[in-house]
């Protein structure tokens, strides 16, 4: 009806396919799978083409062959790059139209093809077909009005209504605002309750002064008539004002109390519209993990959990690349192949789990996978290699420190740099975004058997439960989801263990600081923590990220409450400890402390001070070898090497790279793989054989894209390995630069 023919053509397609499954004439496969998946890219693409009149420049010929089962020589049809598949994929929630439903329907029922019967699901397809899809409007008829027909009452109703989520936004702001408004009420009671106190001092003082006015009445009637009678104007002011003092107490209570029940269910309301399930953004990644897993050759179980926890809809928008990098991490770095599984006793299908559910503070999502784990040994021998850490550092950490350092910037043990992984982007990343949303990541892992990704998240991100301590007469706040327990800790109960205070708590030890060091608060040195011989015990703040735990000492622990995050300026952003700012019902300004940076900053060892001499030494470019037989691509990639301050040495093909490689120091090579004369993997692996090369990174950008191609890429000693169909200038250059 609507001009859009292709979209019920391949509907049809679909219904013919369906139904050769439900009669038995065709098993349902992988390989019938990516027909349907072909089909309903090819869909999108048409309601796409339709609602904006872009050309998508597909065949709708070679998809239906391709649906109906094209040879096994002929590739599938191409929908459309991945960018702009992938764009499509992310289209908002709100925005999705109706023929969108009924394509997501269809996709959950071919995705639980496994569970339904062949006749169920050509069932719930037709059935999708007749009730998902809008009805037919004509706009070139009207019905015809009969006499009989008695005009019935209008029961039309609007159930649901769109509001801009900026609008929630700024409910919720408000909503914060009033939050600290209550707390500043709350305050007034007590002031009331000082005002009543005084009144009843003033009271009960002349009540015990009445007996002497009564005495100097009868010893003087002249002028002291005048005085008895302004007392007795004064008792009864008094009277009223204890009167007065006590309605308004009441009242004050009583509108307090109101107040506070209002905003609550206020702020619980409009919290809850922002809330969608963790099932919208799920649902995005069975594709993914398929097909990554398909292109690796691994064979993945993918199972979802808790998609029905739901979360505020900015922390889905904030989590769907974290995700995705983790799931991407998991498939490439830590589940086996299936022969190196068996070998190992293990099922040759891995098994990756995403799980989200809810605490009483918290939402957590983790990820979990049953591969090889993290490689201790590796982490550590790259973090030398990188700066990151030193060896004495590293023999202080526990093992749950040194898996943490994965998160660090550019860290990544692969050997290999591809397209996929090895850059040492994708964790540093995950963890940006987790620390935007005031959250916090964990990663605990066990060798051969598999590692877990914990990510914890605010329920809300427009206030915050604190917990307020003063410590040197500045108030501090912490949130609350990361404190275990508080304590008062007898000096006697601290000892030394690994040349950190520690107590126990539970049997175990746990590190413990003053919050004041921590901060830097004494330009004096750092105090020692509390001496053994005093009996006076001090309150002690215990701290849990993830399995991390920290005791902090504090001067007073003032209050608990509400408060709403005030976002921080950009001069501000990089300080360490501090995650935001609040203001409390006093009017005081005060820092909201953030738990991991507290955490870290007990960890780092004491620094060693080191002589610096400054030299003034002019940069030297660092010299590439460049190897292409095409001049038109040779002339490209120089161009972009030059321009980001490396400096050139071409070579036409491998002999002519092997002749130039002794005439000066090189810091890289970049090589094609197919050039005549010698290849680039026969370069690679003459130059790996002499020793003073041993070490040289070399880069193979090449046209050769298969698992395979990469395999003997890596066998012949190449540090990276850059496909030509996914190459763009930034990929080269982050390479260069975390090579060289």
């Amino acid at each position: 009806m609507l001009g859009v023919k292709n979209v019920g053509t391949l509907a049809h397609q679909f219904e013919d396919l369906l139904g050769s499954v439900k009669r038995g004439e065709l098993s349902f496969s992988a390989e019938v799978s990516d027909r349907l998946y072909n089909g309903l890219k090819a869909i999108r693409q048409y309601v796409q083409e339709a609602v904006t009149g872009i050309s998508s420049g597909i065949n709708l010929f070679d998809i239906m062959a391709y649906m109906m089962g094209a040879p096994e020589n002929v590739a599938p049809p191409n929908n459309g790059s991945d960018a702009e598949n992938k764009d499509l994929e992310c289209e908002s929630v709100e925005d999705i139209k109706a023929g969108e439903e009924f394509e997501q329907d269809l996709i959950e029922a071919v995705e639980d093809i496994g569970t339904i019967e062949p006749i169920e699901l050509v069932a719930q397809v037709e059935n999708l077909e007749a009730t998902s899809l809008p009805a037919p409007i004509s706009h070139f008829s009207a019905p015809t009005p009969t006499h009989a027909a008695t005009p019935a009452p209008s029961s039309y109703r609007i159930d649901t209504i769109r509001v801009e989520t900026q609008k929630l936004d700024n409910l919720m702001t408000q909503v914060g605002e009033l939050t600290v408004t209550k707390t500043r009420l709350d305050r007034r009671p007590s002031d009331i309750e000082q005002l009543l106190i005084l009144w009843e001092d003033w009271s009960r003082d002349t009540f015990k002064h009445s007996a002497v006015v009564s005495e100097l009445k009868h010893d003087h009637s002249g002028g002291l008539a005048e005085i008895q009678r302004y007392y007795q104007r004064h008792q009864a002011r008094l009277e009223q004002l204890g009167h007065l003092l006590n309605r308004l107490q009441s009242a004050t209570y009583e509108d307090s109390s109101r107040f506070e029940t209002v905003t609550t269910e206020l702020e619980e309301n409009i919290r809850t519209l922002r809330l969608l399930p963790l099932s919208t953004i799920f649902q995005r990644f069975p594709r993914m993990v398929r097909d990554l897993a398909r292109d690796q050759g691994k064979l993945v179980e993918f199972q979802i959990e808790g998609g029905e926890t739901r979360a505020d809809k900015r922390i889905l928008e904030e989590m769907k690349d974290p995700l995705m990098h983790l799931l991407r991490n998991a498939i490439d770095h830590g589940i086996e192949t299936p022969d190196e599984r068996e070998r190992l006793g293990k099922p040759r299908i891995a098994t990756l789990r995403l799980r989200g559910y809810q605490t009483s503070t918290s939402i957590v999502i983790e990820v979990n996978d049953d591969g090889c784990g993290l490689n201790l040994e590796s982490i550590q021998r790259t973090a030398l290699q990188r700066g990151i850490c030193r060896s004495e550092e590293l023999a202080s950490m526990s093992d749950r420190q040194i898996q943490s350092l994965i998160f660090t910037p550019g860290f990544s043990t692969r050997a290999l740099i591809t397209e996929v992984s090895g850059r040492g982007v994708g964790l540093d990343v995950v963890r940006t975004n987790v620390e935007r949303l005031k959250g916090a990541i964990q990663v605990s892992s066990t060798a051969g058997a598999g590692t877990t990704f914990q990510i914890q998240l605010r329920t809300t991100l427009a206030t915050a439960h604190v917990l307020i301590v003063r410590v040197d007469s500045i108030s501090y706040a912490i949130p609350v989801e990361f404190v275990e327990t508080t304590l008062l800790i007898q000096p006697a109960n601290i000892f030394t263990i690994k040349g950190r205070d520690a107590i126990l708590l539970a049997n175990q030890p746990i590190s413990v600081a003053r919050l004041a060091d921590l901060l830097e608060l004494n330009a004096t040195p750092t105090q020692a923590l509390p001496d053994v011989r005093s009996s006076s015990a001090f309150p002690c703040i215990i701290l849990k990220v993830g399995e991390e735990r920290l005791g902090l000492f504090v001067d007073v622990l003032l209050d608990e409450q509400d408060v709403v995050l005030k976002p921080q300026s950009k001069l501000l952003k990089c300080v360490r400890n501090v995650s935001g700012a609040t203001i409390l019902g006093s009017g005081e300004v005060c820092m909201v402390l953030k738990p991991q940076d507290l955490i870290k900053s007990v960890q780092k060892s004491v620094s060693v001070v080191r002589s610096q001499n400054l030299v003034n030494v002019a940069p030297l470019k660092q010299v590439i070898l460049l190897v292409e037989d095409s001049i038109a691509i040779r002339t490209q990639e120089k161009r972009i090497l030059e321009s980001a301050g490396y400096e050139i040495v071409t070579a036409v093909d491998g002999q002519d790279a092997l002749a130039k490689l002794p005439t000066r120091q090189f810091d890289a090579i970049v090589s094609d793989v197919q050039m005549p004369n010698l290849d680039g993997l026969t370069l690679t692996a003459t130059i790996r054989q002499h020793q003073q090369y041993s070490e040289l990174p070399i880069i193979l950008v090449t046209s050769l894209a298969s698992n395979e191609d990469k395999r003997r890429g890596a066998e012949a000693g190449a540090n990276a390995y850059i496909p030509k169909g996914t190459f763009d200038q930034t990929l080269l250059i982050e390479t260069l630069r975390r090579l060289v």
